[in-house]
């Protein structure tokens, strides 16, 4: 079992989780976060850190396309062990469905 960070995560970047993850196992894009998920320990601090519930354990049914977006964007986008400010329109984004389509960034973000 690993972690992986869903579409909640896009626009909304909140960062609590990578002060918490004690492998350092985060990768940053311009608008979302991804888990490394050979890298994740499977120890679950991150999930209850993110305010937008964009972190999951990847043996929930569904999430067969998030697992492979974490795993391949964690290898192409800057590590992120620091929390940095969340975007000035992160809670007008925290809620909406479905923005992998629409708003998604494969562009890495400045990292730490």
């Amino acid at each position: 079992m690993t972690y992986v960070v869903t579409d909640a995560c896009i626009r909304c970047k909140y960062m609590d989780c990578v002060e918490v993850c004690p492998v350092d196992c985060f990768y940053e894009g311009e608008n979302m976060l991804v888990i490394n998920p050979s890298e994740c320990i499977d120890c679950g601090v991150c999930e209850p850190e993110c305010p937008a519930e964009a972190i999951l354990p990847d043996t929930e049914s569904g999430l067969e396309k998030w697992l492979e977006v974490n795993t391949s964007f964690s290898a192409q986008w800057p590590n992120i062990t620091r929390k940095r400010d969340a975007p000035a329109d992160a809670d007008d984004w925290k809620g909406v469905a479905d923005k992998y389509d629409t708003v998604f960034s494969p562009e890495p973000g400045q990292g730490d």
